[in-house]
């Protein structure tokens, strides 16, 4: 099986609201990392890749399986962290989670030009 192994990786929990009265809801995991090898062919070394959601994880071993069938070999330490559903298509464009987190910031202080 052909796999893509990733370093400085992030398992991203993604929640939405619904509404302004809803409480937020959890989406989903998906995986933010970026690449070392990639044996399917789709991904240059060091690119970003964010994941279609996770279906199986297994930090212990260091592997990741996606919902598209993908599978993922976890290279050092990671971590995690919680996005916006709002924000999902800025992390599938390469920005991180502590990217996303700074932009949110600075638009909320009336930074953004």
């Amino acid at each position: 099986m052909a796999t893509t192994t990733v370093y400085d990786w992030i398992i991203v929990s993604v929640y939405d609201r619904y509404d302004k009265n809803d409480d937020n809801t959890f989406v989903g995991k998906v995986l933010y990392g970026f690449v070392l090898d990639d044996q399917t062919c789709r991904f240059a070394q060091h690119d970003y890749v964010t994941t279609s959601r996770i279906e199986k994880c297994d930090l212990k071993r260091g592997i990741v399986e996606t919902h598209s069938g993908s599978v993922y070999v976890l290279q050092g330490a990671g971590t995690d962290a919680t996005i916006d559903f709002r924000d999902f298509e800025l992390l599938r464009m390469g920005y991180s989670p502590t990217q996303i987190a700074q932009l949110n910031s600075a638009a909320s202080n009336g930074i953004i030009h």
